[in-house]
C-alpha cells in the first residue's frame, strides 16, 4: 500500500485527504506550520502532526507528499523532498515565480523520485472528451477560443489569509491563483502558446491587495490558432467558467457540460462528474482522478504527464502578462 503525507493542511488539503482515503492509499502524516491547523488536521485524521517539514521526513518517511502550503512554499519543501527520495503532487502553481519554478524543473529531470502538478481540470470528463475529439480531426483545425473566469472575492478572502495578496507569497492574484486552471486547459487543447499580449490590474481590492485581480489575455498558439481571455474577481457571483473553441467544421462549449455543435447540425453532450468533496465546488470533480492516477504510476520510469515543465507553460503565460502590465517587477527577479 502506497504511504503518504499532506504538508499544508489549509482548504484544498481537504480533497487530498479524501481523495487519499478514496484511493487506498495509507496517510501517514499531515504538517502544518499553523498549531490551529495542525491540531485540527490531527485530530481528524489520527495520524502523527508536524510544524515543519523536515521533522516529518526525519521520523515517518511516506511513499508521496502532497504539497498543499502557500504558494511561495512549493519548491523549497518540494526539493527537500525529492532529495530525500519522496514522490511529490504539488498544488498549482508550480511556482510563486518563474525562477523558483525552473529551479524545481531540473530538480526533478535529475531525481528518480517523481513529481505531479495539480491541474486536475485535465482529468475533467469534458476537457477529456474535448481532446479527444479535437485530436482525433473531426473538427478539423482549431481556429481559437474564449475563454472567462468570472468570480468575486471579497476583502475578507484575503484578510483572512493575507499571503493571498502579496507578491513576494502569492506570486500574483486572478491568474496565477484562480484563472491559471484556464489558461492551462486553453493551452493545452489549443496549443501550446508562442505569443502573449495582456494586460492585468488591480480593479476592486487596491486598498487590501497588491495583486491583480482583473486581465485580459490575447494568446497566438503554436499553428496560429488565436484565443481571447478575460478573468476577474471583481464580479459579484461566482459565474460559470467558460471556454468556447471554435474549429473549421465545429464548435465546442465548456460550461460545465461539453457541448459540440458540427457543421452539420448535430449538436453532442457530455456530462461533467459533480464534486463529492467537502471541498470548494469550482475545484471540480477530478482532484480524485487526478491523485489516483499519480500514485497507480509511482512504479514508471517515465515522467507524470501533468510535470513541472509541463506545469511551466500557464506560469510562463501568466508572467508574460505580468511583466507588460508593470507588475510584480521584484518577483521577476526572485529565486526561491
Amino acid at each position: 500500500m502506497t504511504t503518504a503525507a499532506v504538508i499544508g493542511c489549509g482548504d484544498v488539503s481537504t480533497v487530498h485527504l479524501e481523495a487519499i482515503e478514496a484511493v487506498g492509499s495509507e496517510l501517514v502524516a499531515v504538517c502544518d506550520t499553523d498549531p490551529e491547523v495542525l491540531a485540527a488536521a490531527v485530530e481528524r485524521c489520527g495520524v502523527p502532526g508536524f510544524a515543519d517539514h523536515r521533522a516529518l521526513l526525519a521520523q515517518v518517511r511516506p511513499d508521496v507528499a502532497h504539497i498543499c502550503t502557500p504558494h511561495h512554499q512549493h519548491v523549497p519543501v518540494a526539493l527537500d523532498l525529492l532529495d530525500a527520495g519522496v514522490h511529490v503532487l504539488v498544488e498549482k502553481p508550480l511556482a510563486h515565480t518563474l525562477a523558483a519554478a525552473e529551479r524545481l524543473v531540473a530538480a526533478a529531470e535529475r531525481n528518480p523520485a517523481r513529481i505531479g502538478v495539480c491541474f486536475q481540470n485535465r482529468y475533467n470528463a469534458t476537457a477529456q472528451a474535448a481532446r479527444e475529439l479535437l485530436d482525433s480531426g473531426e473538427l478539423g483545425a482549431v481556429l481559437g477560443a474564449t475563454a472567462t473566469v468570472l468570480w468575486t472575492r471579497t476583502p475578507d478572502y484575503y484578510l483572512a489569509k493575507p499571503w493571498r495578496g502579496r507578491w513576494a507569497t502569492a506570486g500574483g492574484g486572478l491568474l496565477i491563483n484562480q484563472a491559471i486552471h484556464t489558461l492551462d486547459l486553453v493551452q493545452w487543447l489549443v496549443g501550446d502558446v508562442v505569443d502573449v499580449r495582456g494586460r492585468a490590474a488591480t480593479r476592486l481590492h487596491g486598498d487590501v491587495i497588491e495583486v491583480e485581480d482583473t486581465a485580459e489575455l490575447l494568446l497566438t498558439h503554436d499553428g496560429g490558432a488565436r484565443s481571447v481571455v478575460f478573468g476577474s474577481l471583481a464580479n459579484v457571483v461566482h459565474a460559470p467558467v467558460t471556454i468556447d473553441i471554435t474549429a473549421e467544421r465545429g464548435s465546442l462549449s465548456l460550461r460545465g457540460d461539453l457541448t459540440t455543435t458540427h457543421a452539420d447540425g448535430r449538436v453532442e453532450t457530455v456530462r461533467e462528474r459533480r464534486a463529492p468533496s467537502n471541498g470548494r465546488a469550482y475545484w471540480g470533480a477530478s482532484h480524485e482522478a487526478l491523485i489516483r492516477d499519480f500514485h497507480a504510476r509511482l512504479g514508471e520510469d517515465e515522467p507524470f504527464w501533468i510535470s513541472p515543465r509541463e506545469a511551466m507553460k500557464s506560469l510562463r503565460v501568466l508572467t508574460d502578462v505580468y511583466a507588460q502590465s508593470g507588475l510584480g517587477v521584484d518577483r521577476m527577479t526572485t529565486v526561491g
